[in-house]
């Protein structure tokens, strides 16, 4: 039987705030923005090419404190082009990081060992990883 993950609930403290970010920042596909009774909304949005969405919202959507989800990672094929379009897009993304040795140094193959760490307004915390091929 497969299983697949195909939504994870990102806490947020100002829906159209985290919605921008992630449709116009990080260039996430919007899927639907919904009303849900009076007061309530839920925002689903995809990374591209990816078969898991993130879903936002109000009124009981996650039941974390804003900015409370850490470890959300994405995975990449070409990291220094992922990192550049970060910044491009104004994410206060940090430095190319070759896990075990620090900051990378723009020689060292990173494939499963690169990394670059950013947060959305709320501080939910984000990694993308460069993986060009499995197994």
């Amino acid at each position: 039987m497969e299983w697949t993950l195909e939504v994870v609930v990102v806490p947020v403290s100002d829906v159209d705030r985290a919605k921008a970010f992630y449709a116009d920042q990080l260039g996430f596909t919007l899927d639907h923005d919904i009303a849900v009774g009076e007061n309530g909304r839920i925002v689903q949005l995809t990374p591209p090419g990816s078969g898991c969405s993130v879903v936002i919202g109000k009124e009981a959507v996650a039941d974390m404190p804003p900015g409370s989800l850490k470890g959300l990672q994405l995975v990449v094929k070409d990291l220094p082009k992922a990192h550049a379009m970060l910044l491009e897009r104004g994410v206060d993304a940090g430095d190319i990081e070759v896990y075990g040795m620090g900051a990378w140094d723009g020689k060292a193959d990173l494939d499963n060992v690169g990394f670059v760490h950013f947060a959305d307004p709320d501080g939910n915390g984000w990694t993308v990883q460069q993986i060009s091929s499995r197994r």
